[in-house]
């Protein structure tokens, strides 16, 4: 039996099945965990992590959903796909890693734009909510304006949720819902030359390069509870990656 328990954190937002899910399925990225094989009995994983059997359920759920693993009655959860393929571009594989890098972060607290309005949007593996609430704002670190960001909140989530999603970003605030079941999150990057609403706002020169960042969460009935589209200062992006030699 292989030694999968790593020590989670407790002071960061987000919850600790989804924190799990996160080491398991680097496990599998990691090759670790082969085609065919059983993870330990679930009430093993849950001493392991030092968490409840609920929350192992859960974090092999997500799993499920990925189509990595497949759960077999009296004989447990075994491995269906090996290494985990590599997105390209992320600029970070794991939720927990991209929230740590917005944790010093902050919204400007007067919106550039607000309201009630549907995301435009033409992908389809995912279930529209019937509204969304939107905010156009700015981010700031350490007092510049490094990103133009439009956010689409399925809108009973952001009432829910209204004086936060307002006053804090965004992510941190969903991870923190303890009323709400991620299922999924995914990002893509490309880099545009910046139009001149985009210019103004973040100060720099029409056709300066920026960094288009579409992110989206959907809950566990995939449907798409979060979408924000935000331009990035081309000299605050950084993407660093290792190399095999």
């Amino acid at each position: 039996m292989k030694d999968v328990g790593l020590a989670l954190d407790r002071t960061q937002p987000l919850p600790l099945y989804y924190q799990t899910y996160e080491v398991l399925r680097s496990q599998l990225a990691n090759g670790i965990w082969k085609v065919g094989d059983f993870l330990p009995p679930i009430p093993d994983l849950a001493s392991r992590f030092s968490v409840s059997v609920v929350t192992i359920r859960q974090a092999l759920d997500l799993l499920r959903q990925d189509g990595l693993v497949r759960s077999e009655r009296g004989r447990g959860t075994s491995v269906l796909a090996g290494k985990v393929g590599v997105r390209p571009l992320d600029l970070k594989s794991k939720v927990s890693d991209l929230i740590r890098l917005y944790e010093d972060d902050s919204p400007e607290q007067e919106p550039l734009d607000e309201g009630v309005a549907m995301p435009v949007l033409s992908e389809s593996d995912f279930n529209l909510c019937k509204s969304y609430f939107f905010i156009k704002r700015a981010h700031v670190r350490d007092g510049m304006r490094y990103c133009l960001i439009t956010l689409h909140i399925e809108e009973e989530l952001f009432r829910r949720n209204e004086v936060d999603f307002r006053q804090r970003l965004a992510l941190p605030v969903l991870f923190e819902s303890v009323d709400l079941t991620i299922g999924r999150v995914w990002q893509t990057l490309t880099i545009e030359k910046a139009d001149h609403m985009v210019a103004a706002s973040l100060k720099i020169l029409p056709g300066d390069p920026v960094a288009r960042v579409k992110r989206y969460i959907t809950d566990s009935s995939n449907s798409l509870i979060y979408f924000a589209e935000a331009y990035n200062r081309h000299d605050c992006v950084q993407y660093r990656m290792e190399l095999k030699v």
